[in-house]
C-alpha cells in the first residue's frame, strides 16, 4: 500500500518533473510554459504533469476570464508530509551517528 510520501518520492524520481517543480516554484504557469522550459512537447509535459496531479504535488485551474486556459501551481500538503518523513530518517541518523560517536570516545579514553 503506497502512502503519499511514496508518491510524492516517485513523482520526483524523475528529473524533468523536478524540473517542473522548480518552475512552479517561481510561480504558477501555463502547460505550454512549462512545456517550453523544459524544451518539451505538448503532450511529453502533459503526462509528467498527470503524474505530478496525481500524486497532489500540482493542482491545476481554470483562468477566471478564460476557462479553457489551465493553470498549474504547486500544492503545500505534499511537501510538508515530505519533510516530516526527512525530519524523521534525519533524527534516527542524527542518534546513529551520536551513540556511534559516543562509542568512539568512549573507545579512544580507554
Amino acid at each position: 500500500m503506497r502512502t503519499e510520501v511514496d508518491e510524492v518520492l516517485i513523482a520526483l524520481a524523475d528529473p524533468v518533473r523536478r524540473q517542473v517543480v522548480d518552475e512552479l516554484r517561481r510561480g504558477p504557469r501555463r502547460a505550454g510554459e512549462l512545456a517550453d522550459s523544459a524544451g518539451m512537447s505538448f503532450p511529453a509535459i502533459s503526462r509528467h504533469l498527470r503524474v505530478l496531479r496525481a500524486s497532489r504535488l500540482v493542482e491545476v485551474r481554470a483562468l477566471d476570464e478564460d476557462a479553457r486556459v489551465r493553470v498549474y501551481h504547486l500544492r503545500a500538503e505534499p511537501f510538508v508530509a515530505l519533510r516530516a518523513w526527512l525530519d524523521q530518517v534525519e533524527a534516527f541518523w542524527t542518534e546513529q551517528l551520536g551513540a556511534f560517536s559516543d562509542y568512539a570516545k568512549k573507545r579512544k579514553e580507554e
